[in-house]
């Protein structure tokens, strides 16, 4: 997968993995700062969320270079309230979810949720508005289920069809997966993890994580 669309990709839906995993410690230039996104119909949702990312990272981008750990907190602040966290995460983990412990299942999405920001969020400091188009949603908003989709242009100047699932939930629209040129996010990592786990276990996956974060028990 292209750099620029997998750093896309990790650092959007790192927020969907993270199941409840925080970095509000990390202080944001702006934290103070409330962030209006307009989740009245999912289109909108991805849009406006968008848009309110890219607002902080143009107003602040030479505070988040000298300190890239602070990226982690942006995306906690502006984009994980708008996924489900909780969905999306037993969907990567797949058939391993149901036998996983609640412990297993918790470090789990804190280990794959800092590990997609160590690898990829810096590349989100070079992500402009210029490169992302979102296509206006005509969808049927009573409709339980949405497609919003958006066009990314990479470095190279190709442009890219990236679109968001997203349902309808108790606590408004939600995103859970992101399909990048038909790949999807949830189902590409269900099959590496399912892998590894079948080979290794679930504690093996977790670890390896954790390790690579530095945040290993």
């Amino acid at each position: 997968m292209p750099h620029a669309i997998s750093a896309l990709l990790a650092v959007v839906l790192a927020a969907a993995a993270a199941g409840g995993a925080s970095a509000a410690a990390i202080a944001t230039p702006a934290a103070a700062a409330p962030v209006a996104v307009d989740d009245s119909d999912p289109g909108q949702l991805i849009e406006t969320a968008a848009q309110a990312m890219l607002r902080e990272l143009d107003a602040h981008r030479d505070e988040y270079r000298r300190d890239p750990a602070k990226i982690d907190g942006l995306v906690d602040r502006i984009l994980l309230p708008h996924f489900d966290t909780d969905y999306s995460a037993r969907l990567v983990l797949g058939r391993h979810w149901n036998s996983a412990t609640p412990e297993q299942r918790q470090r789990f999405v804190n280990a794959f949720y800092h590990s997609l920001l160590d690898n990829y969020g810096t590349a989100l400091l070079d992500f402009t508005s210029d490169r992302l188009k979102v296509i206006p949603y005509k969808g049927d908003a009573a409709s339980p289920n949405a497609t919003v989709r958006t066009q990314v242009r990479k470095n190279d100047g190709t442009v890219v069809a990236v679109n968001y699932s997203l349902h309808h939930t108790a606590r408004g629209w939600m995103a859970w997966d992101v399909v990048i040129e038909g790949i999807s996010y949830v189902k590409s990592f269900r099959d590496d993890f399912g892998a590894e786990i079948d080979a290794h276990g679930v504690d093996a996956l977790i670890d390896r994580l954790e390790k690579q974060t530095g945040n290993s028990k």
